[in-house]
């Protein structure tokens, strides 16, 4: 992956004691969801449609810290819902990041200038800021107006402060090779963020918006467009090469959606954060009793289209780890991309 060196190095030796355990099944990231309740009501967003005392619901932070030490993880993505509207949010890094663990919060900045003196600046710690295009295709995909400019001035203050800072995008189907240029290119090279993190949309059963999700044959097309005249090289993403290589049709993998387990206010979700096939309430049940090998292309319909990070993002790094030929093409990769 494109990383910081010292979380390089956690990771890799994280997965190489996995191997010597001879664990086949164990997670990479956990993604947490202490709340579904969010201050945006973005369209393809599945987690707002719950009902109305779900939504009000927060979980403890004991609950949420426990949850992770408990997998064994060495990354957390914190998303939701809107993660900074929970009370104690602050709480919950704090006591993850004195664990040592890696922690992603994944927010759309609404409320981040606001909530920003709850945090430190930390190698163990970044935001990441959810940014689907440009001013105005953002606002449409958010359906709000100001939520770009808030989310950028956001981001630069949090710059100023010394926070590391991360975007992700999603892109949909009316999304072009020339607006993945654009956004991707403002996020890199004007406001130069730390990391930044792309995904095709998966049609969510429960979001709003079912008409605009991508295809696996458009999404190829689309990223191997954007990529190209050297914009891959350039650009910092967060992805391992082999999982760029999928998303532009050079490579293929099967799903490994254990590796980036959810955890939410009910407890850990089977298979994945995307789809919803019941919850156990720890994840030995969850990696023990899921039947993973019916979930992925070819085998679930509701699989059909999804190429998102959480299933492929870990099975192309598993992949990297397994070939020196990967491993070293890797290492090439990060130390020749801009600084980091």
């Amino acid at each position: 992956m494109a990383m910081p060196l010292r979380q390089t190095l956690r990771i890799g030796t994280y997965l190489f004691q996995q191997k010597l355990r001879k664990r086949e099944k164990f997670p990479l990231i956990v993604e947490l969801e202490p709340l579904f309740a969010c201050n945006l009501k973005c369209e393809g967003c599945g987690k707002i449609q719950h009902p109305a005392g779900v939504l009000k619901q927060r979980m403890p932070v004991a609950q949420a810290v426990g949850a992770v030490l408990e997998s064994g993880a060495p990354m957390v993505s914190i998303a939701g819902g809107e993660p900074l509207m929970h009370p104690q949010i602050g709480e919950i890094v704090r006591q993850l990041v004195a664990r040592r663990k890696y922690v992603f919060l994944c927010t759309n900045a609404m409320l981040l200038r606001k909530k920003m003196d709850e945090f430190k600046p930390s190698p163990y710690f970044a935001f990441a800021v959810h940014i689907d295009g440009l001013r105005e295709r953002h606002d449409e995909s958010v359906a709000k107006e100001g939520v770009f400019d808030e989310a950028v001035a956001a981001m630069k203050e949090a710059k100023r402060r010394g926070f590391r800072v991360t975007t992700n995008s999603t892109f949909f189907n009316t999304d072009t090779p020339q607006t993945v240029v654009e956004v991707l290119n403002y996020l890199n090279d004007e406001l130069k963020v730390d990391e930044m993190m792309v995904s095709p949309a998966y049609a969510y059963e429960k979001a709003p918006d079912q008409e605009h999700f991508l295809g696996v044959e458009q999404t190829r097309e689309l990223f191997k467009k954007a990529f190209s005249g050297g914009n891959r090289e350039r650009w910092r993403l967060n992805h391992s090469p082999l999982f760029l290589d999928f998303l532009e049709g050079k490579a293929d993998f099967d799903c490994t959606a254990w590796a980036i387990p959810n955890y939410s206010l009910f407890g850990w979700q089977r298979p994945c954060y995307l789809m919803s096939d019941g919850y156990v309430p720890t994840y030995r049940e969850l990696v023990e009793e899921t039947d993973w090998d019916k979930y992925g292309r070819g085998k679930d319909p509701r699989c059909a289209n999804c190429m998102a990070h959480c299933g492929y993002e870990p099975t192309a790094v598993l992949a990297t780890m397994g070939s020196l030929k990967e491993s070293l093409r890797a290492a090439r990769e990060t130390a020749g991309s801009p600084s980091r």
